[in-house]
């Protein structure tokens, strides 16, 4: 999009404020600064505008005025994302749905919600909470992010083990295309006609179009609910014990593991009653009905403490079950007392790698002279390393990057993936390649063009932009092209 004039950007303003109303619209760039970034601070670009619809026609609208001018738009949820993906890296529109955030419908009898896409993750089962129901992907940022972001990303979250991935738990959505026409894909039968279109749109990030209304499973309640904490000397131990436990031919609502760092980051802000010398100790939760949820979790301690635990232990009532959680939940926020800031990763790998992989974390980080902290649903495999860094310090930023790319490359080696729920968006695009071939991205391109033919729907995301599509090596830190323009790395 070429640079707009004064006149002209004063023009479209007037036009996008009579769309959404006056104070519906930011332009001023310190206005903007505020939308610059999601999560994930290394990448950093201004919009030329952010505007705010409270409706799916609003949204309809704004998206022609973007094509009419061939400008870029991208939807933006809470900005909890960590992958850059709503960052509108060549300028353009930004298209807050902050204000489209009502829970619409509530039907109890068929388990199901529609909501809108702002709508704060956790606000849904509080909503439906009061009547026995709750909705089941939990995010850890869940107190902040949006079920609309959480679409764009297939977010995951502690009980993917057990309940899945977001996708689980849609069954349709009104979307507004890249062209501006309103469609619906799926609806609100769990068995839809035809080709699953819903199932394609969530977790295409943004460049397939903005969801406006979006239909969710709920589900009731269980009966029972146990948390067990299990403390190891050595985090290899607390590996074998994730296995053993699937082994056994139980599946736990959530296995999470916290490293020796990260607990003690949570302890020094919450005090959550993790032994601050443990190696790692293990989160583990079942769920369901009473009967039998006693002996799931003798068996769940008996395999910790065959697997070397120290100390395995129940929650002795909710209050306490409760805190263990807010420590994993709180995890990220507490590395604020550790480090001044932190690159959160996001890969998946067989559980059975565990072992070797967190040692390959572990060396690569320190190879480059930082730390990291470890903490992850460790049930399905999906690791978040969180690479600690000080961005004042001269060349640290580029060395984060390159051990981040070295943790992704092994994820990809041992048969993982890039992504468990974060995303590519513009961290990981570069390395598509570790686990696809030049073929398959070409695929994946087609499908994207059928959605979006002229590309102005969050462009720059997923798709490698820096390498070919048959290169798979090493990356190397390199400026990414919206640093090229001047727009990021500001600290």
């Amino acid at each position: 999009m070429a640079t707009l004039t004064l006149d002209r950007k004063s023009a479209l303003r007037r036009e996008l404020e009579a769309i959404v109303g006056r104070g519906g619209v930011l332009s001023e760039p310190d206005e903007l600064l505020v939308y610059e970034s999601d999560g994930l601070t290394l990448f950093r670009a201004l919009a030329d505008f952010v505007v705010f619809p409270t409706s799916a026609e609003h949204v309809a609208a704004l998206v022609r005025v973007a094509q009419r001018e061939g400008m870029p738009f991208v939807a933006r949820g809470a900005g909890t994302g960590l992958s850059g993906g709503c960052l509108p890296s060549e300028g353009g529109l930004v298209i807050s749905l902050m204000r489209m955030n009502r829970v619409l419908e509530v039907d109890y009898d068929n388990q199901l919600a529609v909501v809108e896409p702002g709508l704060v993750n956790l606000h849904l089962s509080w909503a439906v909470g009061p009547h026995g129901y709750y909705y089941a992907p939990d995010p850890s940022s869940q107190q902040a992010c949006t079920i609309g972001g959480n679409i764009a990303n297939n977010s995951g979250g502690p009980h993917t083990l057990k309940y899945g991935v977001t996708v689980n738990h849609v069954l349709g959505l009104e979307v507004v295309m890249p062209d501006g026409e309103i469609v619906w894909l799926g609806g609100k039968t769990r068995d839809a006609l035809g080709y699953d279109l819903a199932g394609v749109f969530v977790g295409s990030e943004g460049t397939f179009g903005i969801a406006t209304k979006i239909v969710v499973r709920i589900l009731r309640k269980p009966q029972a609910v146990k948390t067990v904490l299990a403390v190891f000397d050595q985090i290899e131990q607390a590996s074998a014990a994730v296995s053993a436990i699937i082994a056994r031919g139980l599946v736990p609502a959530a296995v999470e593991m916290i490293d020796q760092l990260t607990i003690q980051a949570v302890e020094d802000a919450f005090g959550c009653g993790y032994p601050r010398d443990a190696a790692a100790a293990l989160l583990i939760e079942v769920d369901g009905l009473r009967a039998g949820i006693e002996a799931q979790c003798e068996r769940i301690v008996d395999a910790c403490r065959q697997s070397g635990a120290r100390e395995v232990r129940a929650a002795a009532d909710e209050a306490e079950r409760q805190l263990l959680w807010k420590g994993r939940k709180s995890a990220f926020g507490a590395y604020g007392r550790v480090s001044p800031a932190y690159m959160v990763m996001d890969g998946v790998i067989p559980r059975t790698k565990l072992p070797y992989v967190l040692g390959r974390v572990n060396e690569i980080v320190a190879a480059q002279g930082l730390r990291v902290g470890n903490v992850f649903h460790a049930g399905d495999g999906n690791l978040h390393p969180n690479i600690l860094y000080d961005p004042r310090k001269p060349g640290e930023e580029a060395r984060v990057v390159a051990a981040g790319a070295e943790i992704m490359k092994i994820c990809a080696e041992v048969g993982g993936s890039i992504s468990g729920e974060h995303g590519i968006g513009l961290e990981k695009s570069d390395f598509m390649p570790f686990i696809f071939s030049a073929a398959d991205l070409a695929f994946m391109q087609r499908l994207k063009t059928a959605f979006n033919p002229t590309g102005l729907c969050n462009p720059g995301k997923v798709f490698p932009t820096r390498k070919s599509c048959g290169e798979a090596g090493p990356v190397a830190y390199r400026p990414h092209p919206i640093e090229e323009r001047g727009l990021a790395q500001r600290f």
